[in-house]
């Protein structure tokens, strides 16, 4: 099955974990995908993930994160750039989601970071997706 968009089918793929409880989800491997669950390991949003190869592209095994009394940890996870409209942000203009609390997952020059890391580097980039 061909995938269009790699990081929408990943965002899904959690989401739809988390909302079924599942302890881990598998995601297609790609670069981009990759340092987008890094910072949400980074972050705090997931617990950890590891490469799993399956003679092709490999994929991408992600421990969820629960709370104390089993509640999800993340409550909103959008994608705000797609294949048809890409947007993109300066360091100035980067949204801030639930003042601060939440994160914008940015692909940059450097690589792909959070708001935070953005915003203390200096460095806009293409907004990627929204934690809340």
């Amino acid at each position: 099955m061909s995938v269009n968009d790699p990081i929408s089918d990943m965002l899904t793929r959690i989401r739809n974990g988390l909302r079924n409880r599942s302890r881990r989800v598998d995601c297609l491997n790609s670069k981009v995908c990759r340092g987008v669950v890094q910072v949400l390991q980074d972050e705090g949003y997931v617990d950890g993930f590891e490469i799993v190869e399956d003679g092709r592209q490999g994929l991408i095994r992600v421990s969820l994160r629960y709370g104390a009394a089993g509640e999800p940890l993340i409550a909103s996870l959008t994608r705000v750039s797609k294949p048809g409209r890409r947007v993109y942000s300066t360091v100035e203009k980067l949204p801030r989601p639930l003042q601060g609390m939440g994160i914008a997952v940015v692909s940059t020059s450097r690589g792909v970071m959070s708001d935070r890391k953005c915003r203390t580097e200096r460095v806009g980039g293409e907004l990627l997706a929204v934690v809340q």
